[in-house]
């Protein structure tokens, strides 16, 4: 009996303490991303990535605007990563909130709205685009007309009549 009651109490112990670490890696990631040393904090996100589920709701929307924003700062080849992260923490914000401080909330949407150029182009933002859908309006597309060597409309063909055979018995 006692001895199963040890092993329980170790068990225990060492369940706290691997939450620890990864909070203190988590810590660690942050103090990274404070200095600017983005490579030291993207290999800590990436050894802890697998136990992200292991982390508290509120550290899970740490993790995923850290790791967003230090893809972000890493420039380019890290833009679509960023995105990707940036969009989760959002979305666990708005779950529960509670995660993110008040300037990563506002750093959070900018940095989305420049990641969502890349993906939607220029002058078209997903949210504008929504509200016109909801509107009844077309969503950004218009209709194409054809056009002559000049540059001006041509009239909208008129759509062929069927012929009929004329079947007359001789």
């Amino acid at each position: 009996m006692r001895l199963a009651t040890f092993g329980a109490i170790i068990a225990v112990a060492f369940a706290a303490s691997g939450c620890a670490t990864y909070l203190n890696d988590l810590d660690r990631a942050d103090a990274h991303v404070a200095a600017n040393e983005h490579e030291r904090a993207l290999a800590l996100f990436r050894l802890n990535e697998p136990d992200i589920d292991s982390l508290s709701h509120v550290d899970q929307t740490r993790y995923f605007y850290l790791r967003g924003m230090n893809d972000y700062r890493m420039g380019k080849p890290f833009r679509a990563d960023a995105r990707h992260w940036l969009a989760l923490a959002r979305a666990h914000e708005v779950q529960m909130s509670g995660g993110m401080k008040p300037e990563w909330k506002e750093r959070l949407e900018e940095a989305l709205k420049d990641l969502n150029q890349d993906v939607y182009g220029q002058g078209v933002v997903p949210e504008e685009r929504g509200e016109d859908v909801k509107k009844g309006g077309s969503g950004g597309e218009a209709e194409s007309k054809k056009t002559d060597s000049s540059g001006e409309a041509e009239p909208a063909e008129k759509p062929a009549k069927k012929k009929k055979a004329a079947t007359e018995e001789e």
